[in-house]
Formats: structure tokens, C-alpha cells, sequence
């Protein structure tokens, strides 16, 4: 069964191979969330400070039957912390409202705040993010957290924490799924043993209607969404799957079946629905600077 395989990550920690996303899901209702995913067998939840509801998960781990040593979590510092000491307090926070002790990971959330990516910022944040990394890799040797990594970093984000960070980044969390593969960061996180952890694998249900996506998961007997998950366990990522529907957790759970090597091709080859929003916002922004220059 999937949910009982792992990855093994960087620092050497083991990592389920897929995690119960959180994103969306009020403080309130994740708790009965959470403790269905765990009583289906989920055992790798993923949340964050953004989301505001780390003490609800914090307190289905807490009341569930599964030891804590056996379930992976996740959280996020937000993108408008940029220096070392917002970092330390969003950690200490983080212990708190959780409560479960050590946190397994913690990422940094994106390597600029929303409202500089909305804006078409071209200012990198290198050193504030070697501020919150510094922050990150000190409360790491203080066995407050176990892995750390990033998310909706590109490239240059990554070089900079690599060439100047004493810890290599475990994880980058970002876009991946039927008709979003993109390969320059999986490939540059292959190289440097980075894994990649996949939000929206369902590109937040707009493949449930494509034609091509539609045609394979029939030929499988599976759903679309379950399609879409295999499709990123088969190219190495690991997804992270959101619903609040027991059935629908359960089945995105339900994958011992194979993709056969030419449905992988013809589901590479699907319309892209979903860029990367941050690289969308990004263009955009490009794109209008260009033409008032015309």
C-alpha cells in the first residue's frame, strides 16, 4: 500500500511518500480532517502558519491513537517573515500551537512575500532568506526540528541557500502535476538531492474535465484525481492530496496500479492547465511592462 512507502530525504530522515495536505481547511474542521486521514492510514501531514490551523492539527495528532513517532508534519514559515528573528519566534510559535514536540519539517514558504510576487518585485530576498535559513539550521541543532527545506523556490532561490547555507534544503514544495512538469527544478533538485513535494496534484480540480486526462483514468478504472496522484508517485515527487471527504481520502489513497510508459508520455504531453502561479503572476507582469514599451 502507498501510504506505507517512503522516501528517504538528504539528511537521512524517512519521509511518507505521500502527505495529507491541510491548505484550505479551517482550524476547526481539520481536526476531524486530520483524524480521518490518520485513521485511513495517512501518516505525513502538511500544514502551515498561512494556514492557520496548526493548532487544530496539532490537537487530531494529539487525540489520535497513532504514536506521534510515527506520523511526519509539516508547517511553513509565512512569506512575509524575512529576518532571523521573525523566523526563531515563527518556530517557537509553531512548537507551541502544535504541541506535539520536535517538528519534523519546516519550509520556508516562498522566497518572496505574496504581495512582492503580485507585484512583479524583481528584488530577490537572498539575504533575508539566509536570515530565516540561518534561524531554520539553529533550531535544527537545537532538536526543536528534524528537516528543513523551501517552497516555490526557483532555481536562483535554491543556489543561494545551497552556496551559503550550512544545511542543504531537504524538500522544495511546489506546483507539479498533469499538464505542470517543471522539469529545470525537478531536474536541478535531482541533481542536488533535493525532493520535490507536490501541492495541487489535481492543478485544484481543473484536469476533472480534460478530455485526454479523462480517457487514461477510464482506462484504468480509476478517477482522475487518483490518476493524478500516481502520475506524480511515477515521476519521483511526492503529492499532497486535500479533501475533507473520507471517500475521496480514501480513494486518493487507493493507487496500486501502474501507469504504462505511453499514458506517462501522453499525460506529459496534456495542455498545460495550471502554470506555477508565482511564474504566472510573474509574466504577467512582464508581459504589460513590454508592451507599454511598444
Amino acid at each position: 500500500m502507498v501510504l506505507q512507502e517512503k522516501y528517504t530525504l538528504n539528511n537521512q530522515l524517512e519521509v511518507p511518500k505521500i502527505a495529507f495536505g491541510t491548505w484550505q481547511i479551517s482550524n476547526e474542521n481539520v481536526i476531524l480532517a486530520v483524524k480521518e486521514a490518520l485513521e485511513i492510514g495517512y501518516r505525513h501531514i502538511d500544514t502551515a502558519i498561512h494556514y492557520e490551523n496548526e493548532e487544530g492539527v496539532g490537537e487530531a495528532i494529539r487525540e489520535s491513537s497513532i504514536l506521534r513517532e510515527d506520523i511526519f508534519v509539516t508547517t511553513k514559515i509565512p512569506p512575509e517573515v524575512k529576518t532571523y528573528e521573525g523566523a526563531k519566534a515563527c518556530i517557537e510559535n509553531s512548537i507551541e500551537r502544535l504541541g506535539i514536540g520536535v517538528i519534523d519539517q519546516v519550509l520556508i514558504h516562498s522566497p518572496k512575500p505574496w504581495r512582492e510576487l503580485l507585484v512583479g518585485s524583481p528584488k530577490p530576498y537572498f539575504d533575508e532568506n539566509l536570515a530565516v535559513w540561518k534561524a531554520m539550521e539553529e533550531a535544527v541543532e537545537e532538536g526543536k526540528i528534524r528537516s528543513i527545506g523551501v517552497s516555490n523556490f526557483e532555481i536562483a532561490d535554491l543556489e543561494n541557500i545551497l552556496k551559503n547555507g550550512k544545511i542543504k534544503p531537504a524538500v522544495n514544495q511546489v506546483e507539479v502535476h498533469i499538464g505542470l512538469t517543471p522539469r529545470d527544478i525537478m531536474e536541478y533538485c535531482e541533481k542536488h538531492d533535493i525532493l520535490i513535494m507536490a501541492y495541487s496534484p489535481n492543478a485544484t480540480g481543473k484536469l476533472i474535465n480534460d478530455p485526454v486526462v479523462k480517457r487514461v483514468a477510464d482506462k484504468y478504472g480509476v478517477s482522475v484525481p487518483q490518476l493524478s496522484i500516481r502520475y506524480d508517485l511515477q515521476i519521483g515527487v511526492l503529492p499532497l492530496p486535500r479533501s475533507t471527504n473520507p471517500v475521496h481520502m480514501k480513494e486518493n489513497a487507493n493507487l496500486d496500479f501502474v501507469i504504462l510508459e505511453e499514458d506517462m508520455i501522453t499525460l506529459s504531453k496534456v495542455k498545460e492547465r495550471h502554470n506555477l502561479w508565482w511564474r504566472r503572476v510573474s509574466k504577467v507582469i512582464r508581459n504589460i511592462r513590454s508592451f507599454g514599451k511598444k
